[in-house]
């Protein structure tokens, strides 16, 4: 993995290989970001990179053979990087390079065994030779065969990070962790972490990866390092599609506008067994059910969509307001201001008039309601039924 495999972010890519390069990389860097900007990809990147600038370093540092014999030293040379090593990190296989994620309890688990990486590291790998760095948290539940759960970073992992990194280092450079999604570390996680921070191993670099920082523990957060990683230029976007994956210009161009700045995003539009068409589904369903105040089959539509896990739930309900949105700017028939599939657009052209100013805050609000209870473990069938109830009164004010 290096900065040539990044999608776009070049101003971000030459800053951290800068800070390799004059070797002003801090003991802790946190990568923040909204999903899908590349924060992972680059963190991997800068990952492999200062490993391969200690190999380096550490070549130069070794004895010439010239010199043990007495003979004329040769001509300087530049250093370069062993081809083991960059074997080893083209596979991101490096025993200097360590990954800690969230993950679940299988039913397989003993009783008092807390879930570490470790567990998972096959299933991780995999993930990331196929699909590259680019992958949603839901991506990363199903490779683990998740079903309910939430995943979390336990403190069994903060004491195997810490053995780990308390060894030396196999080349003699840095040793790197990078730490994805760290706000879903538990309490006792996030303190044994926050020890590490204050007394790190010798030449050790952690680089978290995060999309809510404000979640972490002030004192992790004011030991690290934040970097802001904006969104992905549209225009790098489409290129990318282009160049990458044969997309036509037209089609790079409406999905690019629709990723929003996300290239996990625009992948996830590229899919045949795309999360959204399911979820497009699922609210034309409930907007026309609620019209034609359908109580029967909207008690129908409750339970199909209480099945789902809870995080795709959640996701459901993020995809809903999303498409109030857009419904509600569709009116002012203005292109330029609408993200929305074919698909979408086509459906919003005969309801978009139903949500108008004096429905949309209230609507808004009952989705966000239902996002909270959701996170909160309530019971999805009451949940969404509610939800159903109050989109019928409110999708009739005028």
């Amino acid at each position: 993995m290096t900065f040539d495999d990044v999608i776009g972010q070049k101003e971000m890519c030459e800053r951290l290989r800068t800070m390799v390069a004059e070797e002003h990389v801090p003991h802790a860097l946190m990568l923040c970001g909204p999903a899908g900007c590349g924060k992972k990809a680059l963190a991997i990147a800068l990952a492999c990179e200062l490993i391969k600038h200690s190999s380096r370093q550490t070549a130069a540092e070794a004895p010439s053979m010239f010199g043990m014999f007495g003979d004329e030293p040769a001509a300087p040379q530049e250093p370069v990087v062993d081809a083991n090593t960059l074997a080893m990190l083209a596979k991101l296989e490096h025993p200097d390079l360590h990954f800690t994620y969230p993950t679940i309890k299988l039913p397989s688990m003993g009783s008092e065994h807390q879930p570490v990486s470790s567990d998972f590291a096959r299933e991780w790998h995999d993930l990331l030779m196929q699909q590259g760095p680019y992958f949603s948290p839901n991506q990363w539940m199903e490779a683990m065969g998740a079903a309910n759960q939430q995943a979390i970073i336990t403190g069994g992992e903060s004491d195997e990070l810490t053995r780990k990194l308390s060894l030396k280092s196999s080349q003699g450079g840095y040793k790197v962790s990078v730490i994805w999604l760290p706000e879903r570390m538990n309490l006792t996680s996030a303190n044994k972490l926050l020890k590490l921070l204050e007394e790190p191993p010798r030449q050790t670099v952690f680089i978290m990866v995060s999309e809510q920082p404000e979640q972490l523990l002030e004192t992790i957060r004011s030991r690290t390092q934040r970097i802001d990683v904006r969104p992905i230029s549209t225009e790098d976007i489409e290129q990318a599609l282009t160049e990458r994956r044969g997309i036509g210009s037209d089609d790079a161009h409406r999905i690019a506008r629709l990723a929003n700045g996300s290239w996990n995003a625009a992948l996830e539009e590229l899919s045949t067994d795309n999360e959204s068409r399911q979820f497009l589904d699922m609210f034309i369903m409930l907007m026309r059910l609620a019209y034609l105040r359908n109580v029967r089959e909207l008690k129908a539509w409750t339970e199909t969509v209480s099945a789902f896990g809870r995080e795709k739930q959640r996701r459901m309900l993020a995809y809903f307001m999303r498409q109030l949105r857009e419904n509600f700017m569709y009116n002012f028939h203005q292109p330029e201001l609408n993200y929305q599939t074919r698909e979408e657009e086509e459906f919003s052209s005969k309801f978009a008039r139903f949500i108008n100013e004096a429905n949309i805050i209230e609507i808004n609000e009952q989705l966000e309601k239902a996002m909270v209870q959701i996170g909160q473990n309530a019971n999805p069938k009451i949940v969404f039924f509610d939800l159903a109830m109050q989109t019928i009164v409110l999708l009739i004010k005028k």
